[in-house]
């Protein structure tokens, strides 16, 4: 199915043919593990069910691997899986542009959060990097040789 046009939904740069991918060749094509994939599957992630060829095993195709790039995107922005399950169902249901917007458009505004504490975070660490430089190439001792003032 096509409710959700390929222009929203990220491309995953490989060639898929007809007949599409086993469980392993679209984990591996997505960067998933086999277990998570299935783990998405059971979990509604997928926009649409998994075809299976008639000994039962799983055939995924461009728009359901293009789709599973997209929830890669999610989870690696940190979006949890219920909100990925709530975008998931969105996506199923025509006419529900506007509140996929507003999922999308608040989970930016916690990566922007997210982004400005690793950003505080990182600069906390180069602060500490170089006063353990300073100590090294004065070749002063350690940090934890120093001893604290005297108290009166």
């Amino acid at each position: 199915m096509d409710r959700v046009p390929p222009a929203l939904t990220p491309q995953l740069d490989a060639d898929v043919p007809e007949e599409g991918l086993s469980i392993g060749e679209a984990s591996a094509a997505v960067g998933l593990s086999v277990q998570a994939l299935r783990y998405y599957e059971r979990e509604g992630l997928l926009l649409d069910p998994t075809p299976r060829r008639s000994n039962g095993h799983r055939r995924f195709h461009r728009n359901d691997l293009d789709w599973l790039v997209g929830l890669v995107m999610l989870r690696e922005t940190g979006m949890p899986i219920a909100e990925i399950r709530d975008v998931a169902a969105l996506s199923r249901t025509p006419g529900t542009e506007r509140e996929r917007l507003k999922a999308f458009e608040l989970h930016r505004q916690a990566v922007l959060a997210q982004l400005k504490r690793t950003q505080e975070h990182l600069a906390a660490l180069d602060t500490k990097i170089a006063a353990y430089r300073a100590y090294v190439a004065g070749e002063e001792g350690t940090i934890h040789d120093e001893q604290p003032p005297a108290r009166p």
